[in-house]
């Protein structure tokens, strides 16, 4: 008879806990999600090695998020998270065109012509980082599920790292390509010669995040795996 690897009533969490829990890890996702893209290119920051849009700052968090929720509760909830994050950019999207051709009241705004430049920012980096996000999110998904599967749920650290840097370079190829064609990056990147850095750089910057958050992911999976036993897939093994 094989051994039994249920898991202990007096540690897992209950259905209740196991949704609250599911609703904040949705909730960090889908903040740094929108907040990246709010943010977007309006601002390039100097991290030393690397210059970034800031609001790259946010958007790796989406990554461990996604991990965490396959790991935990299961390919389909967290492809299901990447649909609902990328109809509700557009639904932002769609709210800030809503506020920007409502006529202006006069004597009232505080600052227009501060939302009108976010706005205008916030057009072209939304669509091309939901087109890029779409993908690169339904790739790290499948990557993390495929190597879960070809080693039988074994070697955390290659599913969880496969997936997200393999992931990021569609992700940073994509939305590179989108900004650059539409002239989203400005007069000051007018070439491939100088596109190729910036993306290069943002790349590393990923690059780097997924391997720090490794640590996490482990500490996350080594805490809860117990806690919140998956229902439709294997169990997580580290």
């Amino acid at each position: 008879m094989p051994p039994d690897t249920r898991t202990p009533p007096d540690r897992a969490w209950s259905a209740h806990t196991r949704e609250v829990f599911y609703s904040f890890l949705a909730g960090i996702f889908l903040t740094s999600l929108t907040l990246g893209n709010v943010v977007g290119i309006t601002k390039f920051v100097d991290l030393g090695w690397f210059v970034i849009p800031a609001g790259l700052l946010a958007y790796p968090f989406t990554f461990l998020a996604t991990d965490l929720i396959s790991e935990l509760y299961g390919r389909r909830r967290a492809q299901s998270l990447v649909w609902v994050g990328f109809c509700m950019n557009f639904f932002m999207l769609f709210l800030m065109w809503f506020g920007h051709v409502l006529p202006d009241a006069s004597g009232v705004s505080g600052a227009t012509a501060t939302f009108d430049a976010v706005y205008a920012f916030m057009k072209p980096g939304v669509i091309a980082s939901m087109i890029a996000y779409l993908v690169a999110q339904s790739v790290d998904v499948y990557l993390f599920h495929f190597w879960h599967q070809l080693t039988k749920g074994r070697h955390l650290w290659l599913r969880n790292n496969g997936s997200t840097m393999l992931s990021q370079i569609v992700d940073t190829f994509l939305i590179s390509s989108i900004l650059y064609a539409s002239g989203a990056l400005g007069s000051a990147v007018d070439s491939i010669d100088k596109l190729i850095p910036l993306a290069l750089s943002s790349y590393a910057f990923k690059l780097v995040f997924a391997l720090l958050d490794t640590p996490l992911f482990y500490l996350g999976v080594y805490c809860l795996r117990d806690r919140v036993p998956t229902a439709d897939e294997s169990r997580p093994t580290v």
